[in-house]
């Protein structure tokens, strides 16, 4: 096939509705053509005006983030104040006034605030059984012999240290000099 320009105005001339004259067909032609020329130029004003609203929310600071925000924000309190939102509120209130009151789930709270008594009371034991393993393995010949030991290292550490001039522990002996004062006030 090939393609064959179809003229839409000579098209649309040839199917005259019934009832119309060809002056009132004209006319209405006539009134069309007029109003697909305003609706043109009203799509170019509002180009422009939005052009400008751009311009002027830059010139203010204005992220397109912040008019999401905005329009979340007004989005959420209008569906807050809405009649469905409002009337489900309601009902899962009744229902959790109902539910809170029914004997099941008084008997569900007390076992398991009783659950949560009985294992606090449990991890106290445990942790008073801790602390005597740990007492007596302190008191242990073993613990002692080792807490000795450190004992006598830090003797030495400390005891040279004391002995020292610059206050640090020089094995090379270099601990004749001044100490430098490298402090930053």
């Amino acid at each position: 096939m090939t393609d064959v320009p179809v003229d839409n105005a000579a098209a649309a001339r040839t199917c005259v509705p019934e009832g119309l004259t060809l002056a009132e067909e004209e006319e209405l032609r006539s009134e069309l053509a007029k109003v697909e020329e305003e609706i043109g130029t009203l799509r170019q004003v509002l180009a422009a005006k939005e052009r400008h609203c751009g311009e002027l929310k830059r010139k203010l600071g204005l992220t397109p983030l912040d008019g999401l925000k905005q329009n979340l924000s007004k989005s959420w309190h209008d569906v807050q104040v809405s009649n469905a939102y409002v009337k489900t509120s309601e009902k899962l209130g009744e229902w959790n006034d109902k539910v809170t009151q029914s004997d099941f789930y008084k008997k569900t709270q007390e076992t398991l605030s009783q659950a949560g008594q009985k294992t606090s009371a449990a991890l106290s034991n445990v942790g008073t059984v801790m602390s005597c393993r740990l007492g007596g393995i302190r008191n242990s010949a073993t613990f002692k012999s080792f807490e000795d030991r450190v004992g006598t290292i830090k003797s030495r550490v400390v005891g040279s240290r004391e002995n020292s001039t610059d206050g640090l522990h020089s094995p090379s002996g270099a601990g004749d000099k001044a100490p430098q004062d490298n402090a930053p006030f």
